[in-house]
């Protein structure tokens, strides 16, 4: 396996496309000021931890490590607060204990030693959580913390060509499931920006939201079954198309963010890998225009492959256009259909909101691309992103991201709101960007990007803070989810606990006592006040 990078994106020796880095750096340095010399970030061995808290629980022999490396590499997500402090070599919270179970009977064998030892258990995927679903705090009376880590269980176990449906365990990344599925000739078509590292496991413990913009793109809507091992026993989902016999059973586990169990597989549904697609790009005087184009071409029952709008702030940090104008980027792929006529009808709708195409539709096959160059340019910066960030902090830049859904009748004021609290905070120079990620008929997720001078004194942290709770609490007091793709975590939980309706509390609550009665599951993520 290859080395993942400690203190921050992906792997060692791996970077941003150096293009891309100029260009940030010459484009921020104008607008906040010159930027100060990069910071040399900690080396590995460097980096100095706490001792374990704690002896090592006993069974676990062969998969258990207590070594500073793999501690500091399972010690916190990637939010800019930890990637602030992981620069700076600070892992304030390491867990005492790393294991990789090799099975499933591993992860029971695991869970029994920690309920035994009275450890907190953190699940562990890829480590891309930006809400703080990872770092291991909030122990009450637990005398420490085994982090269980599943890229070891990443195998694609069944394919059911008939159905639509592949088993796959939940520690395999999205390359691995890519790459086993391409076999078959298959895609799961679940592409989120954390696709490099994050796994199928953690997709479904967090609800996350790939990057199709319509259609079948939350994971909610690809998981046929599931598996999911707790300290009282192993919830196993039966594989059906549909059922109305009651509540859910796969509701439950999506969205538990491990504090139910660990998701060790699942059954998902899989589609025939694309023969064609189409892409052009629409550009609006203003977001507002474009909006209402994209609601039009959602209520008019059209579901391109993508539709993502990004305002002229966005447009220039991804180089997908020169700012003065709001882009739609439209994109339509199939199996088998001809993809050009579905966005022929959505290019329509946008022209009767004041869109102009940026050149034509154009029509390949999946295997020579299907996209125009504006949407290119910004497919590939939207995934090499994380990685830009990266440096950007190193060189005393602030940058952070902010999500939620709304229906479109508040989407207006949402926005409005959002800005002003940006607006009331002293960031001094800034950028605010906006793009809409995802779109609904009776709505859609706005995605908010801060970028400003990071404090010298703390490298940001009260900053982030700040902005955390003014943004978040603007977004909830507006009619907004506190997440839509990011998950909970231990950052968001304030604000989830403000959306989520007291019964509801009490009866989850409920569900998490009769699968986990010593609280040792991720303690601190969406109960934040007890077990």
């Amino acid at each position: 396996m290859r080395t993942r990078r400690v203190w921050g994106w992906g792997y060692e020796g791996d970077g941003p496309d150096p293009a891309a880095l100029s260009f940030a750096e010459a484009s921020l340095g104008a607008l906040l000021g010159p930027l100060p010399p990069r910071r040399k970030p900690p080396a590995p061995d460097a980096i100095v931890l706490a001792p374990p808290r704690c002896p090592p629980p006993r069974g676990l022999e062969g998969g258990l490590s207590d070594a500073p490396a793999a501690r500091a590499l399972h010690a916190l997500g990637r939010s800019y607060r930890d990637l602030a402090r992981a620069t700076r070599g600070r892992f304030d919270n390491p867990p005492d204990y790393v294991f990789q179970p090799t099975s499933e009977d591993d992860v029971v064998r695991a869970l029994e030693a920690a309920d035994a030892a009275r450890l907190a258990v953190i699940p562990f995927g890829g480590g891309t959580s930006v809400s703080g679903g990872v770092e291991p705090t909030a122990l009450g009376d637990l005398r420490g913390t085994l982090t269980i880590d599943l890229r070891r269980l990443s195998r694609l176990v069944e394919v059911d060509a008939t159905s639509g449906a592949a088993r796959i365990e939940a520690g395999a990344s999205g390359p691995e499931i890519e790459a086993a599925l391409k076999a078959h000739g298959l895609s799961l078509r679940f592409f989120p920006q954390s696709f490099e590292l994050s796994t199928l496991g953690g997709w479904i413990a967090t609800r996350a939201g790939g990057h199709f913009a319509t259609g079948p793109t939350h994971i909610d809507d690809l998981v046929e079954s599931v598996r999911l091992v707790t300290p009282r026993g192993t919830l196993a989902t039966r594989r059906l198309p549909a059922s109305g016999a009651g509540p859910q059973p796969e509701r439950l586990v999506l969205g538990s963010e491990g504090t139910l169990g660990i998701v060790t597989e699942a059954w998902v549904r899989v589609f025939r890998r694309p023969a064609r697609r189409s892409a052009v790009t629409v550009a609006f005087a203003d977001f507002a225009k474009g909006t209402l184009a994209l609601r039009g071409i959602l209520q008019a029952g059209l579901l391109p492959t993508n539709a993502r709008l990004i305002d002229g702030p966005e447009a220039i940090m991804s180089g997908a256009g020169a700012g003065d104008t709001s882009l739609l980027l439209l994109a339509q792929e199939s199996a088998d259909l001809p993809t050009a006529g579905t966005l022929e009808a959505c290019a329509d709708i946008a022209r009767q909101h004041g869109g102009q195409l940026v050149g034509e539709i154009r029509t390949t096959d999946a295997g020579s691309g299907g996209r125009d160059a504006t949407g290119e340019t910004y497919r590939s910066a939207f995934f090499r992103a994380p990685y830009l960030r990266d440096e950007l902090v190193l060189r005393g830049v602030f940058v952070e991201t902010y999500e939620t859904a709304v229906t479109w009748d508040r989407l207006a004021a949402l926005d409005d709101a959002v800005r002003r609290a940006v607006n009331e905070l002293d960031l001094g120079p800034h950028l605010l960007a906006c793009r809409i990620t995802h779109a609904y008929r009776d709505g859609c997720a706005p995605y908010y990007t801060v970028i400003c001078r990071a404090p010298d004194a703390d490298g940001g942290l009260a900053l982030w803070a700040d902005l955390k709770a003014a943004i978040t609490s603007a977004i909830v007091d507006a009619g907004g989810t506190s997440t839509h793709h990011h998950a909970v975590g231990r950052d968001v939980v304030p604000f989830y606990e403000r959306e989520r309706p007291p019964l509801f509390e009490s009866a989850l609550r409920a569900a998490k006592r009769a699968v986990d009665p010593n609280g040792i599951l991720n303690p601190g993520v969406l109960f934040p006040r007890g077990p």
